[in-house]
């Protein structure tokens, strides 16, 4: 009897270590939450980042951002639920410094251990920020920059300077420009090698629209030389419309 006792009071306390032992397991388990993760770039270099837990190399989130823009919704990142002092999150970040003569992008990268803030109402969405300074800010929030309880140093979403609006604009210009003179080109070789020209677009609507020309018999076909000319004059048309949209809107 005495040793029934004995093996019913060892029993008892396996199966207490073993209660403690899962609750403890299950503890660990719910102590972490996963959240989304946003870039957002407020200067005129194309970012990149990622992110890395110190503690644990296999979690992260990367994203890459254009200038004076805003990213996407990332997945995930994993914060404790509740915040503590020493919280640290490795953030990889790259960038681009503008074109050189010979066609270069010369390329910066550098790695910030950043403490994550504060979030004493429980872990929100982790915002990674490139400053228009060039610094890495990060943000506890589930509001956005421009909403009035954003707590971020930046407040705001990017505004591109005038500088890079009218970069931009520069290219917008010189491809509807190229899109004119694509145009303009293809109606005068219509009518200075006429037979050769339209060989040449049939040999491409055949290979990359075959249902565009099924209705004519050949590039010899007078019908083909009049839809010909009216997709160049529909084109022309619509590429100087374009053109001279962006020319009133210069920054």
């Amino acid at each position: 009897m005495k040793r029934y006792i004995a093996l019913l009071s060892a029993l008892t306390l396996l199966l207490t270590g073993c209660s403690k032992a899962t609750e403890t397991k299950a503890s660990a388990q719910t102590s972490t939450v996963a959240v989304n993760v946003h870039g957002v770039n407020y200067t005129a270099e194309p970012f990149r980042y990622v992110l890395v837990d110190p503690a644990n190399s296999s979690i992260g989130s990367a994203e890459h951002i254009s200038p004076f823009s805003g990213g996407g919704i990332m997945c995930c990142f994993v914060l404790p639920k509740r915040w503590r002092a020493g919280i640290r999150v490795n953030v990889q970040s790259t960038h681009w410094l503008p074109k050189t003569d010979k066609g270069d992008l010369p390329e910066v990268e550098k790695i910030y251990t950043i403490e994550v803030p504060a979030y004493p109402e429980g872990a929100g969405e982790l915002w990674v920020l490139r400053t228009a300074e060039g610094t890495i800010e990060l943000v506890i929030s589930n509001v956005e920059p421009d909403h009035p309880q954003w707590p971020g140093k930046v407040k705001g979403w990017p505004e591109p300077s005038l500088a890079y609006q009218r970069k931009r604009w520069e290219l917008y210009r010189e491809l509807a420009e190229g899109n004119v003179d694509l145009y303009r080109e293809s109606l005068d070789h219509l009518k200075k090698y006429t037979q050769a020209h339209l060989q040449n677009a049939w040999d491409l609507q055949k290979e990359h629209q075959p249902a565009s020309i099924k209705q004519f018999s050949g590039p010899d076909d007078p019908a083909y030389a009049t839809y010909q000319e009216a997709i160049d004059i529909e084109g022309l048309r619509r590429s100087q419309e374009e053109l001279d949209q962006i020319l009133r809107e210069k920054p």
